[in-house]
């Protein structure tokens, strides 16, 4: 990069989590400043996730530095990058606490770059905080998350009201928001445990710290569909949020228009448009393993529901049976898929009316934008919280039902079936999807260049962040 043509111009760092759900997001704020004047991004990396950022990037001026990955890290096996190729979760604090090890060179990789007015990263890169305090420029945090779900989590926390319950699963009421119950199976376990410690525990607190002593929070959403708990948050944290999504609308959905080039799901998709047919999107994440048994369930569920449905599969799921002799019985009514796919161009397809989903904040965003309803079943992280927002507090989705009334608890595919018909034929399902659409509107307009509620956010904060006067 030339710094001598980079004076006239502001400069943002954005380093995204080794993470898709955490990266993508940051890629979108990346197009959502180049559509402003005179802005550089630099976006870090590491050499194995590289390609994915660089095709999404493909078509802007946004630079990409690549910094070496740390090496011979106790129980991460070598070649490993991002959290979607770790052999299990259970060794994501392991590896999220090795990220610190690419300090020193993340620090040589700024003092050759032209002047940084502010830098966004994943909340879980806590220690760039340090680097940003020793060069002089403001750090913004990205966890990702709805302030809904980091509103919930900070009361239950504060006022210990995970330890008082003798079941995971019985109701909590909130003080600060009496009509919203949780229960603790809705928490990871280290919310749960009244005295924490440990490698998770140890990563937590760092990256909370960190969050609190940065400039700021950006988040992905957009005030109107949450305004009651941003109002709560910035009342009660001394650390600003701006609102500056859904930033997966700041990139223009892809469209193919040589039928050679489109994938088999979308020619699928297609097909059952022109039949007259809707199709239960199925997605569960990159992240989450599901049991075998369960797999069956779900395969059993949808096939006896009578809907289409595209499921896609993470290619490291073990097999739920012969799969060919599945795709065999369900015939051209389902589909398969075990690559990586562009979700966002699914949800908008016309064919798609629903989507059973795991609740992962994106995925929660992404369906909302399309005005397609959600089956919400969470399995981990702040995905039970999402679920709750999503079911009970905006009503666009509908919840699975487990087969002893837990959050957390297994999927028989009775329930399955009876939900998903709910979902696409049911009166109730129904009402969600009226209240998607509602809600894709407003999120829509939130987005408008120049007028939208997220647009005027980030107007405010980069005007404040990069403009001579407030400096």
């Amino acid at each position: 990069m030339d710094a001598s043509s980079s004076d006239s111009k502001y400069h943002v760092v954005l380093f995204p989590f080794m993470s898709k759900g955490h990266t993508i997001p940051l890629l979108h704020l990346a197009r959502l400043l180049l559509r402003r004047p005179n802005f550089i991004v630099t976006v870090f990396t590491t050499s194995g996730n590289h390609s994915f950022i660089a095709n999404s990037l493909s078509d802007t001026t946004a630079f990409i530095i690549d910094l070496p990955f740390p090496q011979n890290v106790p129980q991460i096996p070598a070649g490993v990058e991002s959290t979607d190729k770790l052999p299990s979760m259970s060794l994501f604090a392991p590896f999220a606490l090795s990220t610190k090890l690419m300090q020193p060179d993340f620090e040589k990789a700024i003092e050759t770059l032209p002047r940084v007015n502010f830098m966004v990263s994943d909340g879980f890169l806590w220690w760039t905080l340090d680097s940003a305090i020793k060069f002089g420029f403001p750090r913004l945090v990205s966890f990702g998350m709805s302030i809904y779900s980091s509103c919930l989590s900070k009361v239950v926390v504060e006022h210990r009201l995970l330890f008082g319950p003798e079941s995971d699963d019985e109701l909590i009421t909130l003080p600060q928001f009496p009509w919203i119950k949780v229960t603790r199976n809705d928490f990871d376990s280290t919310f749960r445990d009244s005295e924490p410690s440990g490698p998770h525990f140890e990563f937590n607190i760092a990256t909370i710290t960190a969050a609190i002593n940065s400039y700021g929070t950006i988040i992905n959403s957009f005030y109107e569909l949450e305004a009651t708990f941003a109002d709560y948050w910035n009342k009660e944290n001394g650390n600003k949020t701006w609102f500056v999504g859904p930033l997966c609308l700041a990139d223009a959905p892809r469209v193919e228009h040589e039928p050679r080039k489109k994938p088999t799901w979308i020619k699928w998709l297609d097909q059952k448009l022109e039949q007259g047919m809707s199709v239960l999107y199925v997605a569960f994440g990159s992240q989450v393993d599901i049991s075998p048994q369960q797999l069956k369930e779900i395969a059993i569920g949808l096939k006896k529901s009578k809907v289409n449905f595209l499921w896609v599969m993470r290619a490291k799921d073990p097999e739920y049976g012969d799969e060919s002799e599945l795709e065999e019985r369900i015939g051209d009514r389902g589909i398969i898929v075990r690559e990586w796919v562009d979700q966002r161009e699914i949800l908008i397809h016309q064919s798609v009316n629903g989507f059973l989903s795991h609740c992962g904040w994106n995925s929660v965003l992404e369906s909302i934008c399309a005005g397609v309803p959600i089956l919400a079943w969470p399995m981990m992280a702040d995905q039970p919280l999402n679920a709750r927002m999503v079911v009970e507090e905006i009503k666009v989705g509908l919840r699975v039902e487990t087969c002893n009334g837990s959050v957390r608890g297994f999927v028989k595919w009775e329930g399955l079936k009876k939900m998903v018909k709910e979902l696409m034929e049911g009166e109730t399902g129904k009402q969600v999807r009226k209240n998607a659409e509602e809600y894709g509107e407003i999120a829509k307009k939130a987005m408008e260049e120049g007028s939208g509620s997220s647009w005027r956010n980030l107007d405010e904060l980069v005007d404040g962040l990069c403009n001579p006067r407030n400096t």
